[in-house]
């Protein structure tokens, strides 16, 4: 086997600007990381080379447009199977059965992960809050769950039972009685008895065979037979993130959880095989952004030793190398301040540091999805049982956005009750600021209650006698 062809960068090269321009495409949303496959697949269903975003584009505005038809006919095209319309939900029936023929072993294990979460995230939730003024006001900020959300998991290279944990406890911790989840129809996703089985031990009944970028659009616009929901949220590839960004405005979106990152900072400290293995385990997903940066240049070799021995005992080696090859780089630069200047500036999905001072180092970081830290802090206990979600922001818009809890499950609503004295307090600045902004209907909705006693109370109803006919309509 040839050796690994992972990209290397000097900070202190002449080539150093060029080459990480290069790395940083990967890190954003509108960049090509998908597979060859992938990119060919659409090409044979449009006709023509499109971009991701023109993939997205026509599917969405197909769904919207066409409702439950156009799903059935994208799901022929890229996931390759037929199905009829009664057919995309799947039966209770079934998701029991598998539930029953499951694993003891993973119902154990699904149980006390779905302990931790919902012990994390119940601790998360913002409380009502209020502002009372004696005799003058009263302000409330009061939150309540959304009704209906849309849980998408992905399906496309294995099944995983651990992002159904990750977006439907947090729901369920926030309240929110509605659960949908879409899993694409294959054996990894709806045809998983592990996936099914997971839904069910979870509480949802309403799963749905669909996948890609058509299935948040079903979710967003509804179709037949499947109601609209007012958020959707969950991980996927670069079509499923650029899909939710699509429909965003329509419904609330999680954030944009797109292809994996993994920025892995190490010193001579760091364990090299414990590196390559992270780095390893974020290129599973393939296509995975795994990226090393250190300041102890000897680290390189060591690693880069460590990758090949690795690869040779790695599932799905031949896509982990070529994830490695295409979306992987190992960085030299020249001390710690240039490392932390250059994560925030990826601002990655996942940061793994691996150094003496990791607090220290952890500190100068503000744009990144998830921090983990220390050599026995893997990102693969964030995946799967630590407590805070794994969906997680890519593309670098960990710069402004964070990753899923159950407060993004909430809506916040304030309330407010003002008493004639305290209208009367705050009345010369209203009326003051709305006639400099030239609306003088606000400023008069103020100056009248404010100026006298209202109008006369009105006398109350009096009450019907029992029994009285009810007037007859008057004829036209």
């Amino acid at each position: 086997m040839s050796a690994l062809k992972i990209r290397r960068i000097d900070l202190s090269a002449s080539n150093a600007a060029s080459q990480l321009k290069k790395l940083r495409e990967h890190f954003r949303l509108e960049s090509e990381v998908v597979s060859p496959a992938s990119k060919k697949l659409t090409q044979s269903v449009f006709g023509e080379a499109l971009t991701p975003v023109q993939v997205v584009e026509r599917i969405c505005t197909g769904v919207r447009d066409q409702g439950v038809a156009a799903l059935l006919k994208y799901t022929e095209q890229f996931d390759k199977v037929k199905l009829k319309a009664d057919a995309l939900r799947v039966p209770v029936a079934e998701l029991a059965a598998a539930h029953a023929a499951a694993d003891p072993a993973m119902l154990e294990a699904i149980r006390r992960i779905r302990y931790n979460i919902d012990s994390f995230q119940s601790g998360l939730l913002n409380r009502d809050a209020e502002l009372r003024i004696s005799g003058s006001y009263d302000i409330h900020l009061r939150y309540r769950p959304l009704r209906r959300v849309g849980v998408y998991c992905p399906g496309g290279a294995a099944a995983y039972p651990s992002t159904l944990m990750m977006t439907v406890c947090p729901a369920r911790a926030a309240g929110v009685e509605n659960i949908a989840v879409a899993l694409p129809p294959k054996d990894t996703g709806a045809y998983s008895k592990e996936m099914l089985a997971t839904c069910h031990e979870l509480g949802v009944n309403e799963v749905y065979r669909m996948g890609g970028a058509q299935a948040i659009a079903a979710f967003a616009y509804g179709v037949e037979g499947i109601p609209a929901v007012d958020m959707v949220c969950g991980p996927g590839n670069q079509y499923v993130a650029l899909a939710k960004k699509f429909v965003y405005g329509q419904c609330a979106v999680d954030c944009i959880a797109g292809p994996s990152e993994v920025v892995v900072v190490a010193d001579d400290s760091a364990h090299p095989h414990y590196v390559a293995l992270d780095l390893i385990a974020q290129a599973e997903h393939a296509p995975g952004v795994s990226v090393l940066i250190t300041w102890y240049e000897p680290l390189i070799e060591e690693v880069q030793a460590a990758l090949e021995k690795r690869l040779l005992k790695a599932g799905r080696a031949d896509q982990v190398r070529e994830s490695l090859e295409r979306y992987g780089a190992i960085i030299l630069v020249a001390n710690k301040h240039e490392a932390s200047d250059l994560v925030n500036e990826l601002a990655p999905e996942h940061l793994h540091i691996q150094t003496r001072d990791v607090d220290a180092f952890s500190e100068e970081i503000v744009n990144a999805g998830a921090i983990f830290l220390g050599p026995f802090t893997p990102v693969a206990l964030g995946d799967y049982a630590a407590g805070p979600s794994h969906v997680l922001p890519t593309g670098g818009t960990a710069r402004f956005a964070s990753g899923l809890n159950a407060n993004d499950f909430r809506r916040r609503t304030s309330v407010m009750r003002f008493t004639r004295a305290g209208m009367r307090d705050m009345s010369d600045d209203v009326v003051t600021i709305a006639n400099i902004e030239g609306l003088v209907g606000h400023a008069a909705s103020i100056e009248m209650r404010a100026n006298d006693n209202g109008p006369a109370a009105r006398p109350k109803p009096k009450p019907e006698k029992a029994g009285a006919a009810t007037p007859a309509p008057l004829k036209k």
